[in-house]
């Protein structure tokens, strides 16, 4: 095959990716590296009790099976700032608005660094805490950086998200929607949507337009839903 033509059906196939992440080929399976935070017996409990005061259910474990994929920032500049603010077990004095509903910390499944090294936090599959009404229902990936709700997600980050929700729609065919965290409230009044507290809510803004508008553009053949078709499921209710 031609050099040109091989350059233009890379281009072709990311579509709204930078050069950089075309090159590297949009379909590969990300690079995953285990980093556990620490996930006791006692943040285990915790979070089932959060689940039960939340979500009204009573499960025996933290399993969840994934609906939904919801892409962050961490608001943090570094990775050691980052996973620190996900390795303690119960919320630091510095959340309040959080605390109300509950001790457990904050968690994530997945963290990206500024280069798009992708760790894994936690089991793919256990809940985490990272986005009020959906936790039951999702798989987190958090984005170092966005400080300040300003927008400087890398495009090492754009290339890594994307092949991470490739890896995450195939692995777990029950995955059919993929939101920011900025969209979350979206699913009120969805049947997804699980949280008892009306008034348990927070105004999010991460990971940015630009950021998500990168990632649907090239994932969009895998076809999963995003705000308009929440919007939409729920007029049919």
């Amino acid at each position: 095959m031609p050099q040109r033509t091989r350059f233009a059906d890379l281009l072709s196939a990311c579509t709204g990716i930078v050069l950089m992440a075309a090159l590297a080929g949009c379909a590969s399976s990300p690079a995953i590296h285990d980093r556990p935070v620490s996930f006791s017996a006692a943040r285990q409990q915790a979070t089932l009790d959060y689940i039960a005061k939340h979500y009204g259910k009573e499960p025996l474990d933290i399993s969840i099976e994934p609906r939904i994929i919801v892409l962050h920032w961490t608001a943090i500049p570094d990775l050691a700032g980052s996973f620190a603010a996900f390795e303690a077990e119960q919320l630091p004095s510095s959340r309040p608005d959080l605390a109300m509903a509950g001790q457990v910390n904050v968690s994530i499944q997945f963290l990206v660094d500024r280069d798009g090294t992708v760790y894994r936090l936690m089991p793919e599959t256990w809940m985490a805490r990272h986005t009020i009404g959906l936790n039951y229902n999702s798989i987190g990936v958090e984005n170092v950086g966005g400080g300040d709700s300003v927008d400087n997600m890398t495009a090492a980050q754009i290339e890594a998200n994307i092949r991470l929700v490739r890896y995450l729609a195939k692995k777990y065919p029950s995955i059919e929607y993929l939101i920011g965290h900025s969209e979350y409230r979206e699913f009120e009044g969805h049947p997804l949507w699980l949280e008892l507290d009306d008034d348990y809510r927070t105004e999010k803004v991460d990971p940015g337009d630009r950021f998500m508008t990168a990632v649907r553009d090239a994932v969009a053949t895998i076809g999963l839903k995003g705000p308009d078709d929440v919007r939409a499921e729920k007029e049919v209710e």
